[in-house]
C-alpha cells in the first residue's frame, strides 16, 4: 500500500499524519502487507532538514520503503530505509534504471509512457524490481515533466500542487487562425485501465503493480483493488511455479468488483503497444468531459420533461447518477429520483434528454450501498492436531502459509 507522507508528497492535499501511518503500518504488517510512503516532490534547500527529520520519523514508524523524486535525498544522513524511485523521475531508458540501481534504489517505478516492449528491454538489462502503473488518472505530459500548471498558475505539479489545467476546455486553432474545435477537453486523458494486459506486464518483467488512488473515495479503493486482486489470484492459480502472493492468507470478497462502477473518465490502456499506421493506439483523450463518466447503460429511447426510457437491460435504483452525451456532443448530468414499475426513470429535474443520447451511470446507489458494508475477509490456512496428553487433550495449531506460527494448549479432563 502506498500513501502520502505528512508533507512533500505529489498530492499536497493527500498527506497522512505520522500517527495514522504508524497505525496503518502495524495493521498491514500483521498480514505481510508492505507500506510505501511517498515523498516525491522537488525539495527546496530550506526544507532539507525538515525532510530528513520526517524520514527518520517514518522509519521509526515502521514503513517499508520511501518513494522519492529528488535525488538530493540520497545525500542526506538517512536511516536504513529502502528507497524507491518515483514515476516523477521520468524513468524511460534502460540507462536511467541502471543509474538508479547503481545509486542503491531497491525498486524503480517506471514512467507511464513506456510500452510493453520497452519494459521488457529494461528488465533484460537490470536486476532491480520494476513497478508499473495499471490503473487510475493519467497526466497529459511525460511523467514528472509537466510544467503547464506552474506556467499558467504558479502552482507546480512537482510540488504536489497541480491545478489540473489539462482538465479545462480549450479551442483548437490551425496555423491560419481558423478555429477547428471549440470548448472541448482536448488535453484531458481518459483513465488508465490495464486489466486485459496484466499477464503481458508480468511476463515483460513488472513485479509490482500500482493503482493511482490519491483523493479517491473508500468505495473506489475497495472496488478497484478487489478487481485487480481477483485478476492476480487467477494468474497465481494458473502459474503457481511463477507467481505467489506477497501478503499472507487469502481474501474472500462479498461483492463482484466492477471498475466501470467507480470514478472513471472512460478507460484507455494508454501506450501499451507501440503504435503503427496499421495499428494505432486507442483514443487516450476524452474530449467530452473530465468528470466521472461511469458505466455505459445505453441510448436514450424516449424522454419527456422529467422522465426517461433507456435502451438498456441494466437494473436501476432510486438515487442513481446519470451522465449523458447528446448526438451534438453536449454533456449533461442528472439524478434519478425514482424508478417506476415499468422501468421508466423519473428524473430530479424537469428536463428532456435528446433521443439517441449516450447515457452512462456515474453513481450506482445499490453498488455504493453494498460497498459501505464489510466487503472482504482475509483468511489464513491452519492445520489443527488433537492428541492425547497425560493431563487430557492437547490441541495444536500450525499455520500453513506465512507467517510461520505454532501454538498449542492442553485441555485438562
Amino acid at each position: 500500500v502506498y500513501i502520502g507522507a505528512p508533507r512533500f508528497g505529489a498530492r499536497a492535499a493527500a498527506g497522512v499524519s505520522l500517527e495514522d501511518i504508524r497505525t496503518l503500518t502495524e495493521e498491514a504488517h500483521r498480514f505481510g502487507v508492505r507500506i510505501y510512503v511517498t515523498c516525491n516532490t522537488i525539495i527546496y534547500d530550506e526544507e532539507l532538514a525538515e525532510v530528513e527529520a520526517m524520514i527518520w520519523d517514518l522509519w521509526r514508524a515502521g514503513v517499508d520503503a520511501l518513494i522519492i523524486q529528488d535525488m538530493g535525498i540520497t545525500r542526506m544522513k538517512l536511516p536504513p530505509i529502502p528507497l524507491h524511485s518515483s514515476t516523477q523521475c521520468d524513468t524511460l531508458e534502460p540507462s536511467d534504471v541502471q543509474h538508479l540501481e547503481a545509486l542503491g534504489f531497491e525498486q524503480v517505478v517506471l514512467a507511464r509512457e513506456l510500452n510493453v516492449e520497452q519494459i521488457r528491454r529494461i528488465h533484460a538489462v537490470t536486476q532491480v524490481p520494476l513497478e508499473v502503473f495499471i490503473h487510475g488518472a493519467l497526466c497529459v505530459s511525460y511523467s514528472g515533466r509537466c510544467y503547464l500548471s506552474h506556467a499558467l498558475t504558479g502552482r507546480s505539479a512537482n510540488r504536489g500542487e497541480c491545478s489540473q489545467q489539462c482538465r479545462l476546455p480549450y479551442e483548437l486553432i490551425d496555423a491560419s487562425g481558423q478555429q477547428i474545435r471549440q470548448d472541448e477537453h482536448l488535453l484531458s486523458p481518459r483513465d488508465l485501465n490495464r486489466s486485459a494486459q496484466l499477464e503481458a506486464l508480468l511476463d515483460a518483467g513488472a513485479s509490482s503493480l500500482k493503482i493511482e488512488g490519491r483523493l479517491k473515495s473508500e468505495s473506489y479503493v475497495k472496488n478497484i483493488t478487489a478487481h485487480y486482486r481477483q485478476l492476480l489470484d487467477q494468474l497465481i492459480a494458473r502459474y503457481p511455479e511463477r507467481y505467489c502472493r506477497a501478503s499472507y492468507g487469502e481474501v474472500q470478497l462479498r461483492f463482484t468488483p466492477d471498475p466501470s462502477k467507480s470514478f472513471n473518465r472512460g478507460f484507455t490502456p494508454y501506450l501499451f503497444h507501440l503504435a503503427t499506421p496499421s495499428k494505432p493506439n486507442a483514443s487516450v483523450i476524452n474530449v467530452h468531459s473530465p468528470k466521472s463518466q461511469g458505466e455505459y447503460l445505453g441510448k436514450a429511447k424516449r424522454s419527456k420533461s422529467g422522465s426517461l426510457i433507456l435502451e438498456s437491460k441494466q437494473a436501476m435504483s432510486n438515487g442513481d447518477g446519470l451522465l449523458f452525451i447528446t448526438p451534438a456532443g453536449q454533456v449533461g448530468g442528472i439524478k434519478v429520483n425514482r424508478v417506476d414499475e415499468r422501468g421508466q426513470l423519473l428524473l430530479a429535474r424537469r428536463e428532456s434528454i435528446p433521443e439517441g443520447s449516450e447515457v452512462y451511470r456515474n453513481y450506482d446507489q445499490a453498488f455504493e450501498r453494498l460497498l459501505a458494508a464489510p466487503t472482504a475477509e482475509r483468511r489464513l490456512r491452519v492445520a489443527l492436531t488433537l492428541r492425547l496428553h497425560e493431563r487430557g487433550l492437547e490441541l495444536s495449531m500450525r499455520s500453513l502459509d506465512k507467517p510461520e506460527i505454532e501454538a498449542s494448549q492442553v485441555l485438562e479432563l
